[in-house]
């Protein structure tokens, strides 16, 4: 096996863009559960609308890539809204279920046959981010080191995205010390004893659903420009509970946790699917026991034992506190 190989890819994966990606949309579900409280179980649909918004201004309407900035953040705050108004006064399992139903309406709408014309149905649209690409500042190119390498392409995407995630977390660290901050986290820990002393709790909660989507539609950007592509069903309900094995595993309600752990998620899904492929392949893992289609279900198997470990030994995460995941649910 080539271990210089495995690590290479591994590390590639763990500083490449769809760690940048997941990395935005778990600090924006980090603001809904781990800062308020609030079980948003959709937190995909905000990166749909993102991706969406962007593809459809260029691909469809014909404008500029820029104007699909604004467009995407409207269509973030409207269905924020939505799902806030008539559920942000009840219990948290409400939420939950009115966000994951969202999330599936997105996709289900967005792959629809009726919606063909506009965001492509099944097929999806693609080719819409060369204006992204046309101000790419860096020389054509690879760079990097030994085995980690990227292309003047790849490289301007990950720089975006990192430089977006560096400035995302430095507001949060920002508003999480700020008297703003402060109420979300009463709102957390006892939201009864934050409407005693005269928080608006409702509005609280509603200003904090709109900024965590905010970010994840961020995230449904870059996304959609580094892979120059939109499908429907890659934005399905699973991307929501990587976002929170992300944060889990990171630590809840930690600025840098979901930084850290979407590097060390990507990382470590990179290094079991490359590592037992190689095995596979030599013989070490006999193909009775596994073959080559089998990897990709067994890297998530091991990640999940990998989590499950994490829960019963350190449950707060890499970078938490065990007082931040004693949550009163409301």
């Amino acid at each position: 096996m080539n271990w210089e190989f495995i690590l290479g890819r591994s590390l590639s994966s763990a500083i490449g863009s769809d760690a940048a990606v997941f990395a935005l949309a778990a600090i924006g579900l980090n603001l809904h559960f781990g800062y308020t409280g609030l079980l948003n179980f959709g937190q995909v649909a905000f990166m749909a609308l993102g991706a969406y918004g962007l593809s459809v201004t260029v691909a469809t309407l014909g404008l500029s890539l820029w104007w699909g900035i604004p467009i995407g953040l409207a269509l973030s705050v409207t269905l924020a809204l939505l799902l806030g108004l008539p559920t942000l006064r009840l219990r948290a399992d409400y939420l939950a279920i009115v966000t994951i139903a969202a999330s599936e309406i997105v996709r289900f709408v967005a792959r629809s046959v009726s919606m063909r014309g506009v965001t492509g149905g099944s097929f999806g649209l693609s080719g819409f981010a060369d204006e992204f690409y046309a101000v790419n500042p860096i020389p054509g190119g690879s760079y990097g080191f030994g085995v980690v390498q990227f292309s003047a392409r790849a490289l301007w995407v990950i720089a975006v995205a990192w430089g977006l995630v560096a400035i995302i977390s430095l507001m949060v660290y920002v508003l999480m010390h700020s008297p703003w901050g402060r109420v979300l986290r009463s709102i957390r820990e006892d939201e009864d004893a934050a409407r005693s002393l005269g928080k608006n709790v409702y509005s609280y909660k509603m200003q904090s659903l709109v900024l965590g989507g905010l970010f994840g539609t961020i995230g449904g950007f870059m996304y959609a420009i580094s892979q120059q592509s939109v499908q429907p069903d890659t934005y399905s309900t699973p991307v929501t509970f990587y976002c929170y094995a992300i944060i889990i595993l990171g630590g809840t309600a930690r600025v840098l946790g979901p930084v850290l752990g979407s590097m060390i998620f990507w990382g470590l899904l990179s290094f079991t699917d490359t590592a037992l492929r190689q095995a596979v392949g030599a013989g070490y893992i006999p193909t009775a026991i596994m073959d080559g289609t089998q990897v990709g279900q067994s890297r998530f198997v091991l990640l999940g034992l990998g989590l499950m470990l994490l829960m019963i030994f350190r449950p707060q995460g890499i970078l938490g506190d065990r007082r931040e995941i004693a949550l009163d649910a409301h």
